[in-house]
C-alpha cells in the first residue's frame, strides 16, 4: 500500500510539473548529440566535447544516456526522459527501504514501522525529485543520485565490488558525486582495496579518454557561474561576482572530510546528507534542484540512520530549503536559512548522542539482538522494502542504530 500511495503521489506531481518542465534538458540533448558525433561535424564533439563546451558540466555517462532519446522528436524525447527519471525516484525510495530492512535484520526491528517511515519520508522526497527530474530535466543529477542509492544498497549487503562500481557510475554521471565517496570507508577494512580498484577503474574508463584525447578538457573544471545574492556563500563573506577558483575543490574536500568523520563516528547513513550539505553551503548558485540531493540524504538518514517513526529531517529539509524559496522574498534571508540548515543538520548527525546496541559494519555477521523499537516482527518481513529473511541464523548487519 505504501508503494501505491507513493506512485500516486509521483504521478500527481508529474502531471502538475511536466507541462512546464525540461528547463535544462537542452544541455543534455546537446551533449547527447555531441558525444555520439565522434569525428563527424565540426570537431567539437566526441572526445573534444569538454574542451569546446565547458558549459556542459554533466558527466559522460549522462550524455551517453541522454543521446538515447535523440532519435525521437525533441518534445517526445523530453517527455520520455522525464517519465523515466520520475520512475527512478520511486525506485530510489524502494532501494532506501530495502537497504534499511537489510541493515536492521537481526535487531528485532518492527518492519511495519519501517514501512511507515519509508512512506512518510518518501512523501517529502518525491516533490523535490520531480523538481530535478521533470521541471529541470537534470539527467546527470538523477543518475548520480540513483547510482548512489544503488551503492547504499550494495553497501548494506557488504558487496564491495558493486559498491565501488555504483559510486564510480555516480561520479561518471556528475562529478559532484565525489562527495559521497566516504561510503566506501563504511565497508570492512579488508574490502577497501577491492572496492577502491573497481571505483577508480570505472572512473578512469569514463573520464580519461576526454583528457587524453584533448588536454583542453581541463577547461571544464574552471567554468564559472554567477555568485547569487541568496547563496550561503555570500554569508560566508565571499563577495566574488563569479565562482572563486578555490570553490569547487573546497566543496569536494569539505564533503569528503565530513563524510569520513561520519563513518568514523559510526554514522555512515549521513554521508550523502553531509556531501549534499557541502555542496549547497559553498555553491554560488541556488537552483532548487540542488535540494534533491539533500532530500536523498535525509531519506537515507531517516530510514537507516535513526529509528523515529516520523522522519522529520526529510520534512524539515523540504519545508526549510524549498519552502523558503516561495515564502521568503529577501535574498539575504534565504541565504542565511540555507546556511543555518546546513549547520544544524550537520551538527545533529555528527554530534547528537547515539544509543548503540553493538557496533556493526556493513557485511559483518552478528547474532540477532533486541531493540526498544516496539514489538519485533518474528516472521519474514513482507512488502517491497523488506529485505531477504534468512531465518534464525546469524544475519548480516550494518552499523549501529543512530540517534533516536
Amino acid at each position: 500500500m505504501h508503494l501505491v500511495l507513493l506512485t500516486a503521489w509521483t504521478v500527481l506531481w508529474f502531471v502538475l510539473v511536466e507541462p512546464h518542465g525540461g528547463f535544462s534538458w537542452h544541455y543534455l540533448r546537446t551533449g547527447g548529440e555531441l558525444i555520439y558525433q565522434g569525428d563527424a561535424g565540426d570537431g567539437s564533439g566526441g572526445l573534444n566535447l569538454y574542451a569546446h563546451h565547458p558549459e556542459l558540466q554533466m558527466g559522460p555517462l549522462s550524455f551517453l544516456t541522454a543521446g538515447l532519446f535523440n532519435p525521437f522528436p525533441e518534445a517526445t524525447g523530453q517527455f520520455l526522459a522525464a517519465a523515466l527519471m520520475s520512475l527512478l525516484g520511486l525506485v530510489i525510495v524502494v532501494l532506501a527501504g530495502r537497504s534499511a530492512a537489510f541493515h536492521f535484520l537481526g535487531t528485532g526491528t518492527n518492519h511495519q514501522r519501517l514501512r511507515q517511515r519509508v512512506l512518510i519520508a518518501g512523501l517529502a522526497f518525491i516533490p523535490m525529485w520531480i523538481e530535478v527530474a521533470v521541471r529541470f530535466g537534470h539527467l546527470d543529477d538523477v543518475l548520480a543520485l540513483f547510482f548512489t542509492a544503488l551503492a547504499v544498497r550494495a553497501l548494506t549487503r557488504g558487496n564491495a565490488a558493486l559498491t565501488g562500481a555504483c559510486l564510480a557510475l555516480a561520479m561518471d554521471s556528475k562529478p559532484t558525486a565525489l562527495a559521497f565517496l566516504p561510503l566506501l570507508l563504511a565497508l570492512p577494512r579488508e574490502k577497501w582495496l577491492r572496492t577502491g580498484v573497481w571505483c577508480a577503474g570505472l572512473v578512469a574508463l569514463a573520464w580519461l579518454p576526454f583528457f587524453v584525447g584533448d588536454p583542453q578538457s581541463f577547461a571544464a573544471a574552471k567554468f564559472a557561474i554567477p555568485n547569487h545574492p541568496a547563496s550561503a556563500l555570500r554569508w560566508l563573506g565571499v563577495g566574488d561576482p563569479e565562482t572563486p577558483g578555490w570553490d569547487r575543490p573546497a566543496q569536494a574536500a569539505l564533503g569528503l572530510a565530513l563524510g569520513s568523520i561520519a563513518v568514523w563516528r559510526g554514522r555512515w547513513a549521513a554521508v550523502v546528507l553531509l556531501g549534499a550539505n557541502a555542496r549547497i553551503v559553498l555553491d554560488p548558485s541556488v537552483y532548487t534542484y540542488y535540494t534533491a540531493s539533500v532530500l536523498l540524504g535525509t531519506l537515507l538518514w531517516d530510514v537507516i540512520g535513526q529509528r523515529r517513526l516520523v522522519p522529520w529531517w526529510s520534512w524539515l529539509a523540504l519545508l526549510i530549503l524549498y519552502g523558503s524559496v516561495f515564502a521568503v522574498p529577501d535574498d539575504a534571508a534565504r541565504g542565511l536559512i540555507r546556511l543555518a540548515f546546513v549547520a544544524v543538520s550537520t551538527a545533529y548527525v555528527l554530534l547528537w548522542p547515539v544509543r548503540e546496541r553493538g557496533r556493526r559494519e556493513p557485511g559483518r555477521r552478528r547474532p540477532p539482538a533486541r531493540t526498544d523499537e516496539g514489538p519485533a516482527h518474528h516472521g519474514p518481513p513482507h512488502g517491497p522494502d523488506a529485505g531477504p529473511w534468512p531465518g534464525p541464523a546469524p544475519t548480516p548487519g550494518a552499523g549501529p542504530p543512530a540517534a533516536r
